[in-house]
């Protein structure tokens, strides 16, 4: 089979999954279908295709994706060489296009329903999978020595919890929720914030910086959230194009996707 016959479908559309979605398309897999929740909180809006659900369209690095509500409209999308965007939270859609490809890419650090018998390759990311049982190919997630390693038996490391190092700092760089209630943002994506600023609120609760940096990610405001969530977070390297980019870790394993695709359909 041509490459360019392949459709690939991947659960998600957040960050991580719109970075294997901009690696496919950019290797001239054209036939993409994201399913996303009809509320996605995406940290990193600016490089996320779940956001079309609320917009229409989403571009990111020069790729656009387009809302699409049933197959027509999912097919008349990639003619006009986009990737479409499906509400889809119980994946009905796979019966319907019957994908050569199915990719889960929520990274819920769990199984959410994913099985083998979806597609003739299934991969799943990160944690909560074991290549051969419920996944053909499992992609490590977490930095390190293994990022973006292809397991065909096994699974990937555990969530550890903590976040990745970046500039040297891990959970500092994360804005969480302080209680339940609406989120309001009180800064933009891609603003400069000093330790101690208000990025936003949570009901009656503020939500401050830890550290000086640029705010790279940060979810929707008038969010309903709950305590513990992560609402944002704060690149210290300060550099606002960060914002718009692909990050490496992300990169690292979009180009792992594609390798166990060709592995099969090449």
């Amino acid at each position: 089979m041509k490459l360019n016959e392949l459709i690939v479908a991947i659960k998600g559309a957040g960050e991580m999954a719109s970075a294997v979605a901009w690696r496919v398309y950019m290797s001239n897999i054209r036939q993409i279908l994201m399913l996303e929740t009809p509320s996605p909180l995406a940290v990193r809006r600016e490089v996320s295709f779940c956001e079309a659900v609320l917009d229409d369209s989403q571009s990111v690095e020069g790729v656009e994706a387009c809302m699409a509500d049933n197959e027509t409209a999912i097919r008349e999308v990639w003619t006009r060489e986009k990737i479409a965007v499906v509400v889809d939270p119980e994946w009905k859609m796979l019966d319907r296009v019957e994908p050569h490809v199915v990719i889960d890419a929520i990274l819920a650090k769990k199984n959410m329903g994913t099985h083998l018998d979806e597609a003739p390759l299934v991969i799943g990311l990160g944690p909560g999978f074991i290549a051969g049982q419920d996944v053909h190919v499992v992609i490590e997630t977490n930095r390190g020595h293994n990022l973006g390693r292809i397991m065909s038996s096994g699974a990937a490391e555990p969530n550890t919890g903590i976040p990745g190092s970046i500039g040297g700092y891990t959970e500092e760089r994360v804005l969480r929720a302080p209680c339940d209630g609406e989120f309001k943002a009180r800064c933009s994506i891609g603003d400069l914030v000093k330790k101690g600023d208000v990025v936003a609120t949570v009901a009656a609760d503020i939500v401050p910086a830890k550290i000086d940096g640029v705010l790279r990610g940060l979810i929707r405001s008038t969010s309903n959230v709950r305590q513990g969530m992560k609402l944002g977070d704060i690149d210290p390297r300060g550099k606002v194009d960060y914002c718009h980019t692909i990050s490496d870790k992300a990169r690292a394993i979009s180009g792992s996707v594609l390798e166990a695709i060709l592995r099969v359909y090449n």
